[in-house]
C-alpha cells in the first residue's frame, strides 16, 4: 500500500527503536505501592501485615512505546495538535508504517488525551532523549559529518504563551469572574459577586480604549479595582469554616488575584514578583525583542543551537525569569555537549550575536565568536561569523511549522517540553530532506512484511502458467 522509497518509510528503517525503547522503558514502568499496615488474626494472635503493596498487575497495559514517540514525532513534524495527528495517523499509510504498524488499521490510535501523559510521563530527559536520536539518526544516514558538531550557531528566541494579550480591564474583570465561581464552587456565598456590572464596565472600558477617552477609562478600571476589592475582602472573611483542601485552592488564586488588584499598567504589585500577566499562567513574562511589528512578547525566553553548516538544530532550552543572553549560553551549551556525548564530539566554538558580550570566561575552554571581536578575528573566523544570521530561518521554521510560534502546554515543565519536541520535529523534517536529497532506499524489511513480499512474488510467477494452461484448455 506504500512506495517504501517515500522519505518517511525509509526514515522509519534507519530509526534505532529498540535504542528508544530500552532509553525511556525505565520512565514507563509500573511503581511499587508501599501499601498499608493491617491487624490481621490468626491462631497465634493478632499480627500486623502488608497489604495492597509491591508491583500491581491491575490496569491496561500501556500502548507500544514506539507508537506513541512516533506520534510525538509527527505531531511535531506536521504541527498537529494531540486530535488531529490521531485522526490523521487513522488515514495515513505511511505514518502508521513509521509507527510500527505491519497493516493499515482505519481506527484511532488511542485517545488523542493519552499523548498528553505520555509527554509529562517522559519529563524533559525523555523528551531530550527524542532530540539526541535525531541527531544521531542524521550522522548515521551520512548525512552531517561528525566534524560540523563542533561549530554551533546559538540564539534566543521567545515561545509565546497562549494567553490572550493582558490589558487591566480584563484581567481585573477574568480575575472577579474566577473568584466569584470559586466561592460557589467550594460553598461560600458572597454577599454580591458583581456580574452584571463587571460585564457592563468590561464593556465601557473596551469603547473607551478604543475612542481614546483615557481619563473616561481610568475611571471605569478605578471602580473595577474597587468591586474586585470588595469580593476579595468578602471571600476571605468567610473562608475561615471551610475545610483545609478548600481553603488552600481558594488560597492560592485568592494570592493570585492580590496581585493583579495591586499592579496597573505603569507600576508592578508591591510584592515585587513582577507583574501577572495571564491567571492561569502565572509563569508568563512580558519580552521585548526589540521587533518593530510586535514591541512585546508574552511567553519564556528559549534558546536554540544549531550546527553552524546545515543547520541541524542541536539544543532548545527555556530560561524562565527572562535572563541576560550571556548568562543562558554556559546552559546551553551544557545541554547541547549532553546530547552530542555518545558521538565523541564537542562543541569548540559558539558564534552568537552582540547578546552574548562578556560570557567568554563562562563557557571557556569554548571560542566564543560575534561582531564586537571583529578586529581581533581571523580570515577564517570571520567567514564563520557571516553564518551567524543562518540561525534566524531556524527560528522561524520552528515557529511557524512546528509549533513554538504558541505553547499550549501548563507550566514551566510545559513550556520546557515544548521547545525539546518542536526542536525534535524539526530535526525530523530536516532527515527527510536528507534522505529525499541523498536518493537513501529502506534498509530492511521486517519478518513479516517479507512473508508478504515472498508470497505475492510467488502468485506472480505463478500466474503465467495458469494463463497459459487455460490457453490450451
Amino acid at each position: 500500500m506504500i512506495d517504501l522509497r517515500h522519505p518517511l518509510a525509509v526514515l522509519a528503517t534507519r530509526m534505532p527503536w529498540p535504542e528508544i525503547e530500552k532509553s525511556l522503558a525505565p520512565l514507563l514502568a509500573r511503581k511499587a505501592r508501599m501499601g498499608s499496615m493491617k491487624l490481621d488474626a490468626d491462631m497465634f494472635g493478632p499480627t500486623a501485615v502488608v497489604v495492597a503493596g509491591g508491583l500491581s498487575a491491575a490496569g491496561r497495559p500501556r500502548l507500544p512505546i514506539r507508537l506513541m514517540v512516533a506520534l510525538l514525532y509527527l505531531k511535531h513534524a506536521f504541527n498537529e495538535s494531540d486530535e488531529s495527528v490521531v485522526e490523521r495517523w487513522s488515514e495515513n499509510c505511511v505514518w502508521q508504517f513509521f509507527s510500527g504498524q505491519q497493516y493499515y488499521e482505519p481506527r484511532l490510535p488511542c485517545d488523542p488525551s493519552q499523548i498528553g501523559r505520555f509527554r509529562k510521563v517522559l519529563g524533559e530527559a525523555g523528551v531530550e532523549q527524542l532530540l539526541k536520536t535525531t541527531i544521531e539518526t542524521a550522522v548515521r544516514i551520512q548525512a552531517v559529518k561528525k566534524s560540523e558538531f563542533e561549530r554551533v550557531i546559538v540564539d534566543t528566541t521567545v515561545q509565546e504563551k497562549a494567553i490572550a494579550h493582558p490589558t487591566d480591564s480584563r484581567l481585573l474583570e477574568v480575575a472577579r469572574g474566577q473568584l466569584a465561581e470559586m466561592a460557589k464552587a467550594v460553598g461560600l456565598a458572597p454577599k454580591q459577586t458583581f456580574e452584571r456590572e463587571g460585564q457592563t464596565l468590561r464593556r465601557k472600558a473596551a469603547g473607551y480604549a478604543h475612542a481614546r477617552q483615557f481619563k473616561r477609562l481610568r475611571k471605569v478600571l478605578r471602580r473595577q479595582r474597587t468591586i474586585l476589592g470588595v469580593l476579595m475582602r468578602d471571600v476571605q472573611r468567610k473562608m475561615q469554616g471551610l475545610a483545609e483542601a478548600a481553603r488552600q485552592s481558594l488560597q492560592e488564586l485568592l494570592d493570585r488575584v492580590g496581585r493583579i488588584h495591586a499592579q496597573t499598567a505603569a507600576k508592578a504589585n508591591p510584592s515585587g514578583r513582577g507583574k501577572l500577566y495571564a491567571l492561569h499562567a502565572p509563569e508568563v513574562e512580558c519580552i521585548g525583542k526589540g521587533k518593530a511589528r510586535k514591541p512585546y512578547e508574552f511567553g519564556v525566553k528559549t534558546s536554540l543551537a544549531v550546527t553552524h553548516g546545515q543547520g541541524l538544530i542541536v539544543g532548545a532550552r527555556t530560561f524562565p525569569g527572562n535572563p541576560y543572553d550571556g548568562h543562558t549560553l554556559a546552559a546551553q551549551l551544557e545541554q547541547t555537549n549532553t546530547l552530542l556525548q555518545d558521538l565523541d564530539v564537542k562543541p569548540t566554538t559558539a558564534i552568537v550575536d552582540l547578546g552574548y558580550r562578556g560570557a567568554d570566561a563562562d563557557i571557556a575552554p569554548i571560542e566564543l565568536i560575534h561582531r564586537g571581536k571583529s578586529k581581533r578575528l581571523t580570515d577564517k573566523q570571520r567567514r564563520w561569523l557571516k553564518r551567524r544570521q543562518a540561525v534566524e530561518p531556524v527560528i522561524g521554521h520552528v515557529k511557524q511549522d512546528h509549533g513554538m510560534q504558541r505553547c499550549w502546554l501548563k507550566g514551566p515543565e510545559g513550556d520546557a517540553l515544548h521547545a525539546v519536541l518542536c526542536a525534535a520535529g524539526y530535526n525530523l523534517r530536516w532527515l527527510l530532506r536528507a534522505i529525499a536529497r541523498k536518493g537513501l532506499r529502506v534498509l530492511f524489511v521486517s519478518v513479516s512484511s517479507l512473508a508478504v513480499l515472498t508470497a505475492w512474488l510467488v502468485s506472480a510467477l505463478r500466474q503465467p502458467r495458469n494463463l497459459a494452461v487455460m490457453a490450451s484448455n
